[in-house]
């Protein structure tokens, strides 16, 4: 007997749910769109139509109450992610949540709680995490291969000359922060994750603000137990010939960079390339996250695999506020 599919809806249909969302759903024959949701009714309503969905709603609440979802991917502008996730959650609907899932440490905790009541699984669009570069990288950091690990470098630049593409994105009560959390938070991640018992002691950072109020560059050293860094560097304005992101995993024995993957050990004295064969399939490395994204959760919905607690977004944004806040008085800041 054949399984009946999960129904998902839609919460927002900004650039990342039409080119990396809905498309990644509409190649299962497991899930089946039940409804689109935006205050842009006409837009949501144009890409129903492109996606093959019937129903359009401006309200979540409708969309809870006459879709019925099992689930719902939300995609709106950072300040209402929260609210989003409650009210999802509050009609006992698993939720997958863009980054950054609330604006505040207080935030997650509230999200936290109406998980614990709800009982529902709740997935943070870290995407990055399910790249097949970096599962690779992760498999040799958890299997010891590159010894105690020293630290993690990252970069991510991107050149965007549109104010109209950036959008709510340069307002700084929509957004909550600019290029260091839209592009810094991933990264962030990555560096404790890929540790797993990171636990941070410090920040320092510096931002480069624009007239808009929230920064379009910035750096931040996160230093943890152990001796453990994590080094960020981000740009929205990178004037260069392509957007460069990189990842340096550094152990004492051995590195790992991605984009694109490569994987050095120490043998008898002599770094040697260990890099594995096939490792980045022929599909964009981007897309592919996505697919591999929504298949974990939809197996957590399925009750087929655990997804990560939420109290690793409670470290995460913990470090972000001590970023935010040693920018803004220019000294190191307990995180």
């Amino acid at each position: 007997m054949t399984a009946p599919r999960t129904r998902i809806g839609v919460i927002g249909v900004g650039a990342v749910a039409q080119i990396a969302h809905l498309p990644a759903l509409a190649a299962r024959d497991d899930v089946v769109l039940v409804g689109v949701c935006d205050s842009d009714r006409a837009k949501a309503r144009a890409l129903a139509t492109r996606f093959g969905v019937r129903d359009v709603f401006e309200d979540i609440e409708d969309l809870l109450a006459y879709a019925r979802p099992d689930a719902v991917v939300i995609a709106t502008p950072n300040h209402l992610h929260e609210i989003h996730v409650r009210t999802a959650l509050s009609a006992r609907v698993a939720v997958l949540c863009e980054r950054p899932i609330a604006l505040s440490t207080g935030g997650v905790e509230r999200v936290l709680e109406a998980q614990r009541r709800a009982g529902r699984p709740v997935l943070v669009g870290l995407n990055h995490r399910y790249r097949s570069d970096v599962q690779a990288a992760r498999a040799f950091v958890h299997g010891k291969e590159l010894g105690p690990l020293r630290g993690i470098r990252g970069g991510w630049y991107q050149f965007r000359p549109s104010r109209a593409e950036l959008g709510w994105r340069l307002r700084a009560a929509e957004a909550g922060g600019g290029a260091l959390l839209d592009l810094g938070l991933p990264l962030l991640d990555l560096g404790l994750w890929l540790a797993e018992n990171a636990r941070p002691v410090h920040a320092t950072a510096m931002l480069h603000r624009t007239g808009d109020g929230v920064e379009d560059a910035g750096c931040a050293l996160v230093v943890c137990e152990d001796g453990y860094a994590i080094f960020v560097d981000v740009a929205w304005h990178y004037v260069g010939d392509h957007e460069r992101f990189w990842l340096d995993v550094l152990g004492e024995r051995g590195s790992a960079r991605v984009s694109p993957l490569s994987v050095f050990k120490e043998m008898h004295g002599t770094p040697v390339n260990v890099t594995p064969t096939g490792a980045a399939g022929r599909e964009n490395l981007i897309s592919a996250s996505y697919r591999a994204e929504w298949a974990t959760f939809l197996a957590a919905i399925r009750d087929e695999v655990l997804l990560p607690s939420l109290d690793d977004q409670l470290l995460l944004h913990r470090t972000m506020d001590a970023i935010y806040r040693s920018a803004r008085e220019g000294r190191a800041v307990p995180v």
